[in-house]
């Protein structure tokens, strides 16, 4: 996660469930009058289902488009296909991944942050999650995937918020806000949305790790009227006091060690002792990366940690942060 990007391209992963409007909006941010060139990668099964207006041939399961873009079917191999777009890399400044709705998108996060042939051309820019409102329900309670989709995300799409009542979104919300606090939640009609919300957000950028006090609260996962029970869940932690890094750092490296396949996610801000600087954090999985900031000038110094995964137990990791902080 420490490779410099500025001449590498940014990735979009779309994820979201079977039916949540994954392709209306590719074919929404395709259409768009943005001036980027996407590279464009389906990696469902079956045939590509990209607005036929747009495309004008194809060579090899590439399919070339009007407005300058390009597409991809992604048959096998997702590094092999994101290898051979990088050998046309001068058709195109933005690559748009849609990935396939019953796969979680962790291991594609990680791929981008392991593989170092991917990593020197092109960086994860953010993970974008739909979620269809009407069925939202059936998916959490009948596929575990659907959950991990929610945890993995930087901004998530309420989408089909046209189709269910007010109370029924709010309550909806609640409780995706309880699986993800850290992720921007929209409430969208037919996948329609400001691109910028959606390409260049920094999803993985230490320099957006400013945590609100929204992601402090705390979300109700259960209510009287749906069964949607997991053991994915968020837990926020917040301290006073100053962080002796060098016991944090080992303290979150064993835990990432013994399950970090279970902490999906990480992010922090941390008051360090002997510095008048923030220190940052995040982590997908088992990669840990973190750095000094700038000052603390007139905010309030504090600890504050978001952690998002499987089987999280919150008295426990505040048990461990707090053996790092002195009073």
């Amino acid at each position: 996660m420490n490779s410099p990007k500025e001449k590498l391209i940014p990735v979009t992963l779309l994820t979201g469930f079977l039916g949540s409007g994954k392709t209306t909006l590719l074919n929404h941010i395709l259409k768009n009058k943005h001036g980027k060139r996407i590279a464009v990668i389906e990696n469902e099964f079956g045939d590509i289902d990209i607005d036929s207006d747009l495309l004008i041939g194809k060579s090899d399961e590439i399919f070339e488009m009007k407005n300058g873009c390009i597409c991809c079917s992604v048959r096998s191999d997702l590094i092999e296909t994101l290898n051979r777009l990088m050998n046309r890399k001068d058709k195109f400044d933005y690559v748009v991944i849609e990935g396939t709705g019953l796969a979680s998108p962790g291991p594609v996060a990680q791929a981008f942050l392991l593989e170092h042939e991917i990593n020197q051309s092109l960086f994860l820019d953010g993970i974008i999650t739909l979620i269809d409102s009407k069925n939202a329900w059936n998916h959490l309670k009948d596929a575990e995937v659907a959950w991990e989709q929610i945890a993995f995300s930087h901004v998530l799409l309420l989408n089909k918020s046209d189709l269910v009542s007010h109370d029924k979104l709010k309550n909806l919300e609640d409780h995706v806000r309880g699986i993800n606090p850290t992720a921007k939640l929209f409430n969208t009609k037919n996948a329609k949305i400001e691109i910028n919300h959606l390409l260049n957000i920094g999803g993985f950028d230490l320099s957006n790790a400013n945590l609100s006090d929204n992601e402090f609260l705390d979300h109700k996962l259960h209510d009287n009227h749906h069964e949607h029970e997991s053991d994915i869940t968020s837990a926020s932690i917040a301290c006073s006091g100053t962080m002796d890094l060098d016991k944090f750092n080992n303290w979150l490296r064993m835990l990432l060690i013994m399950e970090g396949m279970d902490v999906f996610r990480a992010k922090g801000i941390l008051n360090p002792k002997s510095s008048d600087k923030r220190y940052i954090f995040q982590s997908v999985y088992m990669l840990f990366e973190g750095r000094f900031e700038d000052s603390w000038g007139n905010r309030p110094r504090e600890n504050k940690m978001v952690f998002i995964g499987r089987n999280l137990n919150k008295e426990r990791l505040e048990k461990g942060i707090q053996s790092c902080v002195e009073p």
